[in-house]
């Protein structure tokens, strides 16, 4: 891992905390953020095994989610469907040391996998009223209320990226994980697409 000292947040040089200081969160339509380090390990094992989901909730508080497309929590940490044997962990910065041991530890004699994936990606917050429409000019996901909702999250394409999506409210609000080499992209494009509606920049 990084030495805390030498962390920059790839979307560092874009100055969103100074531009975060300017206001205009309450006529937007759409308010965009980063939300840096956010620890994420990827684990790996099998779903029917009690074992297996008893060491994941007895290391992380959560509750293993086992339907596709959904997203526990509890407090500060969420585990997020990825596929029928993968999920990833998430929660505050600077929990990989903490957590990836304390995890190999409770799935011993298991057939598993644990990864600390933390610095692979950062997540690009969006919030308000037209965070949906600003999604949908990038995503061929139906993001109608009806079908995607708070709890959900989903692997899909965003103007040319692959993402991770999860929406954590119904303001509505979304996380998109994406790889740092393809954050400054997606930063821009977001940042292009969201000036249509309305635009604040959020200290996320």
């Amino acid at each position: 891992m990084v030495e805390a000292y030498q962390r920059r947040s790839a979307l560092n040089h874009f100055g969103l905390a100074a531009r975060a200081n300017q206001g205009g969160h309450a006529t937007a339509g759409v308010i965009l953020g980063e939300s840096a380090h956010r620890t994420i390990i990827n684990i790996r094992g099998d779903a029917n095994d009690a074992a297996f989901i008893n060491a994941v909730k007895s290391v992380t508080g959560v509750d293993l989610p086992t339907k596709a497309n959904t997203v526990n929590k509890a407090g500060d940490t969420g585990i997020l469907w990825l596929g029928p044997n993968e999920w990833w962990v998430v929660t505050t910065p600077d929990r990989s040391d903490e957590l990836v041991p304390a995890l190999r530890q409770a799935f011993q004699g298991q057939h598993t996998a644990v990864v600390d994936v933390t610095e692979s990606r950062t997540v690009i917050t969006i919030s308000g009223p037209k965070a949906r429409d600003a999604l949908a000019r990038g995503i061929s996901l139906d993001l109608h209320p009806r079908v995607f909702g708070p709890g959900q999250c989903a692997q899909t394409g965003m103007s040319k990226c692959n993402v991770l999506l999860h929406q954590t409210d119904d303001k509505p609000s979304y996380d998109i994980y994406v790889l740092k080499s393809f954050s400054d992209y997606l930063w821009q494009w977001t940042e292009k697409i969201a000036t249509d509606f309305g635009l604040a920049i959020s200290a996320a």
